[in-house]
């Protein structure tokens, strides 16, 4: 077994025949062996759920984090990285401090690694430079809407990640429509032979004993006054989050044996992007540009575990055992398990992108500044004033 993994390794892996790193490590939820976590819901409140071999039985799994929200765990991961000055990725930030005081609930900077579809987001396509052009008509746009699988330089230059986590779109139809780069990085967890809770019962006790007898108005100024029952308008103390609450939801949360998390990058995915140099294929960029990311998806990963494995409320994992991750070689040969701190992460991603700078390609040094655009700000204020209209929650 490798005590870790070092660049000639990776190196020699991306450019050979490896298949793809994997780790897979089973966890347990904080509370213990059998506690209760409570997955994600889709559809009408319904949980995922799939049947899966373990070994020679048939077991029900619950989806508890899909591959979508795995990856916004490890770009959050790469951005604290950032922050702390471990390592160096382009971003690109959206700033709306000058905006906020428009707005209901401010809005925090918006970086490329915490919008939803990276660099084809609709929120910097809707954004401006500092010239005031917006960003879906700049320089930057018009480079990377060229981009594709066989020229991918422009998109390594300004956001690697989204080579790394995957994109579809372009500068000025995101989210679905243009280039297509598909995930390198893939991880989910997994609850394993799971009983599933179709109920869940509770009472919230007031400390102040309000009786659901005592009718309410609410007044403009948010206030209220105590009235007579007859008066029109009037509500419970309840309605106004006063008086015990009781509620009954059919998510009751999933005890399991155990949960998995599974986390793949591809090799193969990577060995499709091209990164040529002035219109020439260049084995060696390729190379080094296609080390540098696979890099990027460690060192995302191993920070990412190192963050904690906290997805939701009443859903916090654990790892019982260390993680180990595996390079799968080309057939015939025996699969390398090794170990991965996230300092060593953090210089296995420094070297990997040095060393694709002395092969020619580089990224973007300087963080690339936006501002929210008129229409952009009007829409987040219109919006958080509507659902503080209707009673929706504002900026959770």
């Amino acid at each position: 077994m490798s005590e870790t993994l070092d660049l000639p390794e990776l190196s020699a892996a991306v450019s050979g025949g490896a298949a793809a790193l994997r780790s897979i490590t089973k966890l347990q939820p904080v509370e213990g062996e059998g506690g209760r976590v409570f997955p994600a819901t889709y559809a009408q409140g319904k949980y995922a759920t799939e049947k899966r071999r373990d070994g020679e039985r048939e077991v029900e799994c619950v989806l508890l984090n899909s591959v979508q929200s795995e990856a916004n765990h490890a770009e959050l991961a790469l951005k604290e990285a950032i922050e702390r000055g471990w390592i160096q990725l382009p971003l690109i930030e959206v700033d709306f401090s000058e905006v906020n005081q428009q707005f209901r609930n401010d809005l925090p900077k918006l970086t490329s690694l915490d919008v939803p579809h990276r660099l084809a987001d609709a929120i910097l396509r809707d954004s401006v430079l500092p010239d005031g052009t917006r960003f879906s008509k700049s320089e930057h746009a018009a480079r990377w809407g060229r981009a594709n699988i066989w020229n991918a330089s422009a998109i390594y230059n300004l956001c690697p990640t989204a080579l790394v986590f995957g994109m579809w779109g372009s500068p000025e139809k995101p989210g679905g429509l243009g280039a297509k780069f598909e995930r390198a990085y893939i991880s989910e967890v997994v609850a394993v032979d799971a009983l599933i809770n179709n109920q869940r019962f509770g009472f919230r006790v007031d400390p102040i004993s309000a009786s659901s007898k005592v009718p309410v108005l609410q007044k403009a100024d948010g206030g209220f006054d105590v009235v007579g029952e007859k008066t029109k308008g009037a509500q419970r103390p309840s309605e106004l989050n006063h008086g015990n609450i009781v509620f009954e939801s059919t998510n009751g949360g999933v005890r399991c044996r155990y949960a998995e998390q599974t986390t793949v990058v591809s090799l193969g995915a990577l060995r499709k992007l091209h990164f040529p140099a002035n219109g020439h294929a260049d084995h060696k960029r390729d190379d080094a540009a296609r080390t540098a990311l696979a890099a990027i998806a460690i060192c995302a990963g191993v920070l990412a575990t190192e963050r904690g494995v906290s997805l939701r409320s009443r859903c916090t994992l654990r790892p019982v055992e260390p993680r180990m991750w595996e390079l799968l070689p080309p057939p015939g040969e025996p699969v390398k398990q090794f170990s991965i701190t996230g300092k060593q992460g953090v210089g296995l991603l420094n070297a990997a992108v040095a060393a694709a700078e002395g092969a020619g390609i580089s990224w973007m040094k300087e963080k690339l500044v936006l501002k929210p655009s008129k229409e952009l700000t009007d829409l987040v204020r219109t919006s958080q004033e509507r659902m503080a209209a209707e009673g929706e929650a504002v900026g959770e």
